[in-house]
C-alpha cells in the first residue's frame, strides 16, 4: 500500500526507490519481437507447477554473479544489466531439448528466438533469484552451435542411475560451481526421475544439498586451532562469521535495519540454527543455505570442524534485492579475507558486535550461551 500511495516520491526513506528504478532501467530498452545473440543460462518459473513456463535468459553477459563481483559492479549496474535481460517463456516440456543444451554448455550458446509479440518490460525484484527485466512468449527458438561439455558434467548427466543428491555432490567435488549445478537441476538433467525444476527451488536445493554433503565430511575433521572472526560487506550487506573450535553447529542471525528494504519502520531480527541435522525449512529462506554453503566450503578447504555463527546486517544501501547469491558471495568473500584470532569467546563476541555495528543480536543467539556454558570433549 505504501508503494501504491508513494509512487516514487521517497516517502519510505530509502536511498533508491525500487519502483523508480524500474523506469530508469527501462529507458534504454527497445521492445523487439526477435532476438539473436547469447543465451548464457535458462530460467524456469514456479507458477502453476508442474505445468511451468521456461526458456533461455538472453543477454550479452555471462550471467555469473561471481563475475559481477570481480568486475566491481554496483547495485545500479546489476539492475541495469538485468533490466536488459530477456526471459523467453514457453511450455517447459516443449522447449526441454533447447533448455538442456544451454544448461549443459560450459560457455554461453547463441540462440535465435522469435517472439509471439514484442517483449514486454516487467522488472520484478525477488529475494531468491536475480531480477529479470523483459519477458517474451516464444514462438520459435533455435540454438546456434553446439554445447561444449566439461567431462564431469557429461559423465554425471549421462548417468540416469545416479540420484540428484549424489550428482550434486560429485559435480561440486569435481569443481563445477553451484551456479551451473543449479542450471543442470533446473533443466531436468540430474537424478533418476528427471523433470524441470523451478529455478528458485533449484537454487536453494543445490545450496542445501552441497552443504549437507560438506557437513558430513567436516564431521570427520579435527577442530579449528582457535577462535576465528571474518567479516566483509557487499551491496549494503554486512557479514560477520565467528568460528569456534568444536563439532559442527551453525547459527545465522539476520538484522534488517530501519528503513532497509524489508525492515520498514522498525528493525527486524530473525534467527535460525542447527546441529548435525537441520529440521524443517529455514525461516531465513535461501539466505540461510547460501551462507551455510560458503562456511562449509571454507571448513572443507582447511580440513577442520567448527561451531559457526553468521551475522548479517542489511542496511538501506541494499535498496534492490538481487537474490541469495549476494549472501553466498559475501560470505565466501569474508572467508577468503583476513581473519582475526581471538583468545576468548567474550573477546570474539565483542569483536563481532563491533564489526557488524550493533549488539542487539545477542539476546537472539542460542549458540553463544551454549558455547559459554557447556563443555565438550574438545575442551579436555
Amino acid at each position: 500500500m505504501r508503494c501504491a500511495e508513494c509512487k516514487g516520491k521517497g516517502l519510505c526513506g530509502l536511498e533508491r526507490c525500487p519502483i523508480m528504478s524500474r523506469f530508469y532501467a527501462q529507458a534504454p530498452v527497445r521492445p523487439t519481437d526477435h532476438y539473436q545473440g547469447s543465451a548464457p543460462s535458462v530460467f524456469v518459473g514456479s507458477y502453476g507447477y508442474p505445468k511451468v513456463a521456461g526458456g533461455p535468459l538472453m543477454i550479452d553477459d555471462a550471467d555469473h554473479p561471481p563475475d559481477w563481483v570481480a568486475r566491481g559492479l554496483g547495485i545500479e549496474d546489476i539492475v541495469g544489466l538485468r533490466a536488459r535481460t530477456i526471459r523467453g517463456a514457453g511450455e517447459a516440456k516443449g522447449l526441454a531439448g533447447n533448455i538442456q543444451e544451454i544448461a549443459l554448455s560450459s560457455r554461453p550458446l547463441d540462440v535465435e528466438v522469435r517472439f509471439v509479440k514484442p517483449v514486454s518490460f516487467d522488472l520484478r525484484f525477488d529475494g531468491t533469484i536475480a531480477p529479470i527485466g523483459l519477458t517474451g512468449a516464444i514462438r520459435k527458438m533455435d540454438v546456434l552451435g553446439n554445447a561444449r561439455l566439461d567431462r564431469a558434467v557429461d559423465r554425471t548427466t549421462s548417468d540416469t542411475d545416479l540420484s540428484a543428491t549424489d550428482a550434486c555432490d560429485i559435480l561440486h567435488t569435481s569443481g563445477t560451481d553451484v551456479y551451473q549445478i543449479t542450471q543442470l537441476l533446473t533443466a531436468g538433467l540430474l537424478g533418476r526421475k528427471r523433470r524441470v525444476v523451478p529455478t528458485r527451488w533449484a537454487i536453494t536445493a543445490v545450496d542445501d544439498t552441497v552443504s549437507k554433503h560438506l557437513k558430513h565430511k567436516i564431521a570427520r575433521y579435527p577442530p579449528l586451532g582457535g577462535i576465528e572472526v571474518f567479516s566483509t560487506s557487499l551491496f549494503g550487506n554486512h557479514i560477520v562469521c565467528l568460528l569456534v573450535p568444536g563439532d559442527w553447529k551453525f547459527e545465522m542471525i539476520e538484522v534488517w535495519g530501519k528503513q532497509s528494504l524489508w525492515g520498514g519502520e522498525n528493525e527486524t531480527i530473525a534467527q535460525d540454527g542447527e546441529g548435525s541435522v537441520k529440521s524443517g525449512y529455514s525461516p531465513l529462506a535461501g539466505a540461510y543455505y547460501s551462507a551455510r554453503l560458503a562456511v562449509t566450503e571454507y571448513l572443507e578447504s582447511v580440513r577442520r570442524s567448527a561451531r559457526v555463527l553468521v551475522l548479517r546486517n542489511v542496511t538501506s544501501e541494499y535498496w534492490a534485492p538481487l537474490g541469495t547469491w549476494v549472501v553466498r558471495e559475501a560470505t565466501r568473500n569474508a572467508m577468503k579475507g583476513p581473519k582475526t584470532g581471538c583468545a576468548t569467546l567474550d573477546e570474539a563476541v565483542g569483536l563481532a558486535s563491533r564489526l557488524i555495528g550493533f549488539t542487539r543480536w545477542r539476546p537472539y543467539s542460542q549458540l553463544i550461551p551454549e558455547l559459554a556454558t557447556q563443555k565438550t570433549l574438545f575442551d579436555f
